[in-house]
This record gives C-alpha cells, sequence and structure tokens, in this order.
C-alpha cells in the first residue's frame, strides 16, 4: 500500500485543483462509471481503474483506521480483478440473478489535488449518491458520500481510489450486491 492511495493522514493534505482539469469532463467520468456498474458492464468498469488503484468501503465509520477496523470492502487493483472475475462466473450468490441498480450522483465537488506515486497529482473528487437495487427479495435504497481520486494517463481519465462511505454504515447491513 502506498501513501498515496492509504488513508489520507494530517501530513498528506489536498492541495489546490490540479490545471488540466474541467468539472464537466470529470462529471462525465462519474457518470460513465456509474453506468459501467449499474449495467454490470464489468469489463468497461474495470478498466477505468490504474494499476495501483484502491477500491474502499469502510464500516463503522467514515475515518476509520482500515488497517484496524474491518472495512466492508477494502481491495487493490488485483482483489478488484479478482471480485469481477468472481462476478463474470454468474454463480456468486449475492447476484444470482443480478440486481437491476439506478445510481444518482449529485453535489459533485472539486476537492483539490493529491501528490501519487507517479509523480503527478490526482484530482480529488466528493460527490453524493442514491442508489437503487432491485432484486427478487425486494427494492432497496442505498445513500452516501464518495471520494474518488482520478488521473489522467495518456489523456484517458482513471480512477485511482474510490471510497464509499454509506450514510447507514454503522449498522448491520444486508447484501451489498451494489458494490460490485
Amino acid at each position: 500500500m502506498t501513501a498515496s492511495t492509504s488513508t489520507p493522514n494530517a501530513a498528506d493534505q489536498l492541495g489546490p485543483v490540479p490545471s488540466g482539469w474541467t468539472y464537466d469532463e470529470v462529471c462525465q467520468f462519474l457518470y460513465k462509471e456509474a453506468r459501467f456498474a449499474d449495467e454490470n458492464d464489468y469489463d468497461n468498469w474495470e478498466e477505468l481503474w490504474t494499476d495501483d488503484a484502491l477500491y474502499w468501503v469502510p464500516a463503522g465509520g467514515a475515518d476509520i483506521d482500515p488497517m484496524r477496523t474491518v472495512s466492508v470492502i477494502y481491495d487493490n487493483r488485483n482483489r478488484i480483478r479478482t471480485r469481477l472475475k468472481q462476478v463474470r462466473t454468474g454463480r456468486r450468490y449475492a447476484q444470482a440473478p443480478p440486481s437491476d441498480l439506478r445510481r444518482l450522483i449529485s453535489n459533485i465537488e472539486l476537492l483539490g489535488g493529491r501528490e501519487n506515486d507517479c509523480g503527478t497529482v490526482d484530482i480529488e473528487v466528493g460527490a453524493n449518491f442514491l442508489a437503487f437495487e432491485s432484486k427478487a427479495r425486494g427494492n432497496q435504497l442505498w445513500g452516501g458520500r464518495t471520494t474518488y481520486r482520478l488521473r489522467k494517463i495518456d489523456g484517458e481519465i482513471k480512477l485511482a481510489y474510490k471510497k464509499v462511505v454509506l450514510v447507514d454504515n454503522d449498522k448491520p447491513l444486508p447484501t451489498l450486491a451494489f458494490l460490485i
């Protein structure tokens, strides 16, 4: 794990929003990422991630230490790949049959820049979300706040970090199939 993808600490503060980013292109990327996830387009969703990516869904609070506290998800790039490989088999119980999903993303904010191990600066973005999940056992609404770190690689926007803080992550959670 590297400092650029781990939990921020006091020495790892955000700088100004890096140049070369527009609000519109950030929004379009977030909408595309949500659409790929909602439509079970796992190949395209996986292609959005950088090689040093971290996907984190904390449990029991927003600012826990994932090295000392259990998380719902705390996946590096290899674990993201493995999770998607399992889902693609069609035999993953939580997604048999797959849920119908739709996410709404709002309150998108360009929060600042954060240095990464590549020697460049990622843009950190915050957004609220509401996800509607329909499955055979009933419907579920999920809400929360997501923090993204985006990086441009060869002119393409990639996802280096995604932290999903569910509003009710301090309560017992049923199957979280919408999280891939």
